[in-house]
């Protein structure tokens, strides 16, 4: 395996490119845990309408 930086501090400069690569880093996460935050949500909304229509076929 190849170290391409020489230390930990250019290895956080990123070559003076380090806003754009960690803000990027911190979009995608943030798109990441939006997405996982909306998954649950929507399998929580499918799960409820799944229960409210099996009680209502239950009532017929």
């Amino acid at each position: 395996m190849t170290i391409w930086w020489s230390s930990w501090a250019d290895f956080w400069a990123m070559g003076g490119h380090a806003f754009f690569v960690w803000m990027s880093y911190g979009a995608l996460l943030v798109a990441v845990v939006v997405e996982v935050v909306l998954l649950q949500a929507r399998r929580k909304r499918a799960l409820a309408a799944i229960e409210e229509e099996r009680e209502l076929e239950a009532e017929n």
